[in-house]
């Protein structure tokens, strides 16, 4: 059995991450400001995500810390929420790191989250590991959050930095709006519908995490996302097809800058979009279970029709 620490892991990927380490016979903490009883046997223990604590003791002679913590950035980009998405994800990130360094027996190896947001708004440009950062916000929180882990600080302990893509779920994530959308006929373009969506299937995800843990000749930087991303367009054409529901039109860019406020998110979220090649994953021989984009839909649909 390992003891597998998930910081942040209250979520929807760690909560998804949670079962697959306890169906392995894995022991699971998950670090939370709200800890509760849980009876699927994931132990949850207090944290301010910030600073030291009682919770430093379970990373002494923990096998793993997969860190996940950051605020939500489905929300308006105001000056606070900018400051709340970065601020949690690095103070998180380097409390989990002095942990680590204050361990008598360290993890022997940390998963950092991240996100292709590192990129910036990429346009038809193709990126890949070797990319530099880009502009933006997004890519501003991306670079900072990444910053704040220091390999070199960790000599025992193995980091792997994971840039997820949009994760595709049933039970969360950007999807489900965008499927709620799709079932009432209202499944469009969003602007011109040329931002490309870099994707990938929560199955997929999980087994990439997996092989982090596993594979001891993987650090540094890896973009968890689908061989095979695709425009606004085309993602929203095959909702319309796996939801069977006609041509709907496309959501002009002012309007989605109007509206998007109003709903509680950022505009820039569905005007922007980074087009990710999961090169480093694929040279190390990562086979993706669902590579393409309508047969992951296809199976999440299966999955919520028949659930």
């Amino acid at each position: 059995m390992k003891r597998i620490i998930l910081a942040g892991g209250s979520g929807f990927l760690g909560n998804a991450l949670a079962q697959q380490f306890l169906q392995r016979g894995d022991e699971v903490l998950v670090l939370t400001r709200r800890p509760s009883v849980r009876r699927d046997g994931v132990k949850e223990v207090a944290w301010d995500a910030r600073s030291l604590g009682n919770w430093e003791q379970f990373v002494d002679g923990a096998d793993a810390v997969v860190n996940l913590t950051g605020k939500n950035i489905n929300c308006v980009f105001t000056p606070e929420n900018r400051r709340l998405i970065i601020e949690s994800r690095v103070n998180a990130t380097r409390a989990i790191a002095e942990a680590i360094q204050r361990a008598a027996t360290p993890p022997r190896v940390l998963i950092q989250a991240s996100a292709i947001g590192f990129y910036g708004d990429t346009g038809d440009a193709v990126c890949d590991e070797t990319s530099p950062a880009g502009s933006g916000f997004l890519a501003e929180a991306c670079r900072a959050w990444e910053a704040a882990l220091d390999p070199a600080a960790l000599p025992a302990t193995r980091c792997v930095v994971l840039r997820f893509g949009m994760v595709l779920g049933r039970d969360g994530g950007a999807l489900q709006p965008l499927a709620r959308l799709t079932k009432l006929c209202l499944g469009g373009a969003t602007g011109d519908g040329r931002q490309f969506i870099s994707w990938v299937h929560l199955e997929d995800l999980k087994a990439v995490v997996a092989t982090a843990l596993a594979n001891e000749n993987w650090r540094g930087p890896f973009n968890v996302t689908a061989p095979n991303p695709v425009t606004n367009a085309e993602f929203m054409r095959e909702l319309r097809r796996v939801f069977d529901r006609p041509w709907s039109p496309p959501a002009p860019a002012f309007a989605v800058r109007l509206l998007a406020p109003l709903l509680g998110v950022d505009a820039s979220l569905a005007l922007e979009g980074q087009r990710v090649l999961p090169q480093r994953l694929q040279a190390a021989g990562f086979e993706f279970q669902f590579p393409e984009l309508r047969k992951a839909l296809q199976e999440i649909a299966r999955r919520l029709k028949y659930s």
